[in-house]
């Protein structure tokens, strides 16, 4: 798994430690999980309402998949790509948020190692009769143990 905080940078299993502890870095991670465009606005807006009310601060994270053929280190679509969509993202949030992109094999294998244990995760997507990605990954996470809220777009 490669992360991808602001740029390509490290490589490796864990994610860097920050240095100093800000503030900030004491309340609540609520993650909210892309899934698609719409799908994430919608979740990114009630992570903010929920946030704001729980003094937490929310972080945006994208698994990017890389197919096997190619190096971890070299995905189809650059990362920074990826990045500033998620800031375009972000920024429809009014509370403080961090934008985190994993570039990996396996998207639920990534998410269990980089979510701290019972973390509370917001996922947006469309309830169908069939489970879409969204709602599947939701499932998926809450048997992993974290506390999953679905957004459900009409």
């Amino acid at each position: 798994m490669l992360v991808v905080p602001e740029k390509l940078h490290a490589q490796g299993a864990e994610l860097p430690k920050p240095q100093n502890v800000h503030r900030s870095d004491l309340r609540l991670p609520l993650v909210v999980v892309f899934t698609s465009g719409e799908a994430t606005v919608l979740a990114l807006k009630n992570a903010g309402i929920l946030a704001s009310r729980l003094h937490a601060r929310v972080e945006l994270i994208i698994t990017q998949i890389v197919p096997y053929p190619l190096p971890l280190d070299r995905p189809p679509v650059h990362p920074n790509f990826c990045l500033r969509r998620l800031w375009a993202l972000a920024r429809e949030t009014p509370v403080e948020t961090s934008v985190r992109v994993f570039l990996c094999r396996d998207r639920l294998a990534t998410l269990k190692e980089v979510l701290q244990p019972h973390s509370l995760i917001v996922i947006g997507g469309r309830r169908r009769w069939c489970a879409m990605e969204g709602e599947s990954l939701a499932r998926k996470l809450r048997r992993a143990g974290h506390n999953v809220i679905f957004t459900e777009m009409e």
